[in-house]
């Protein structure tokens, strides 16, 4: 008998196989089928029974939440008003294995009767879900993953990672970005990232400025004071370089003996990167990575010091 690992480990590779073999499937039907969800003038409608059911919900959430409208129907609720929702202008997607499913098919003639393109999508080219779809996507699988091969897993994989496919293509179709993610997820850790900007993180207060005559001796002090890692020179409320404590560091072990004699502007980096109050977070991150810096200074239009933004200010 076989550990609960090694089934697991099974169940793992029948699943991945059932998702590859899709890779041989693919036909124009899948070309059609993202054409007809692109050019929708309305919303998606998802649609199936029981496990095609769940997966279709899950395929409605991951479509909306990437530029294409779209939400999920039990065909059974249509039965009792809620086909009230279904306009000429939408397309539905329809989700069953066997491609035979009773509650599904009953609910097709009325489809067909508004004109609604419909994409089928099953294990059996030959069903009547395939016959009377627009463009069939053909998502069969040799085996359950299941012990018994009863249990949809590895159909309902496939299914899953079809309807992915279709959300994936789209989003480059439409050429859909992160910041039009943000919009769908404001209030999840990502959609914050692609949102918050500058002067939503940025420190304001108790900012380390020293004047550029000043020695290292005393711009040590007020460098530690800020818990920055880092002093900005300014003459006339004007910001004309920045040191960082690695900068300190370095012009101790280079002058030794002769560091305290020198001053702020000997070893201040005198283009600072700057960004504006409204730049986004993941802006931020991408000068600190590109350049190696860990923080940058937030600049009105005049040049004017509003604040600092750091690396662990971005870890939101």
């Amino acid at each position: 008998m076989k550990t609960s690992r090694e089934l697991a480990i099974q169940c793992f590779k029948d699943e991945a196989e059932a998702v590859m073999g899709l890779t041989d499937q693919l036909d124009e039907n899948f070309d059609e089928a993202v054409r007809l969800m692109y050019d929708c003038k309305g919303k998606v409608i998802v649609t199936g029974v029981g496990k095609s059911g769940h997966i279709g919900a899950k395929i409605a959430a991951t479509l909306s939440s990437t530029g294409t409208p779209s939400f999920f129907i039990n065909p059974l609720d249509v039965f009792h008003g809620d086909l009230g929702v279904m306009t000429p202008d939408d397309v539905v997607l329809a989700i069953s294995n066997s491609g035979q499913t009773d509650e599904l098919l009953r609910f097709i003639p009325m489809v067909l009767h508004m004109q609604i393109p419909i994409i089928g999508m099953s294990g059996n080219p030959e069903s009547l879900l395939a016959k009377y779809s627009t463009c069939h996507l053909y998502v069969g699988v040799r085996k359950e993953a299941c012990p018994l091969n009863l249990a949809p897993t590895s159909s309902t994989m496939a299914q899953l990672a079809m309807g992915d496919a279709l959300a994936v293509a789209l989003i480059e179709k439409r050429h859909f970005q992160p910041r039009d993610f943000a919009q769908f997820h404001p209030g999840g850790e990502l959609g914050k990232r692609l949102l918050t900007t500058a002067q939503d993180v940025m420190r304001s207060d108790d900012m380390p400025i020293l004047p550029p005559e000043m020695h290292l001796g005393e711009a040590i002090i007020l460098v530690s004071k800020g818990k920055l890692g880092l002093g900005i020179a300014e003459v006339d409320g004007k910001i004309v370089g920045l040191i960082t404590d690695g900068d300190i560091r370095r012009a101790m072990e280079k002058w030794q003996a002769e560091f305290f004699d020198r001053t702020v502007s000997d070893i201040m980096t005198r283009t600072p990167k700057t960004v504006k109050p409204e730049t986004k977070i993941t802006e931020i991150q991408r000068i600190m990575n590109k350049y190696k810096v860990h923080s940058v200074l937030v600049t009105d239009q005049e040049q004017h010091l509003l604040g600092v933004v750091d690396h662990y200010s971005c870890m939101i």
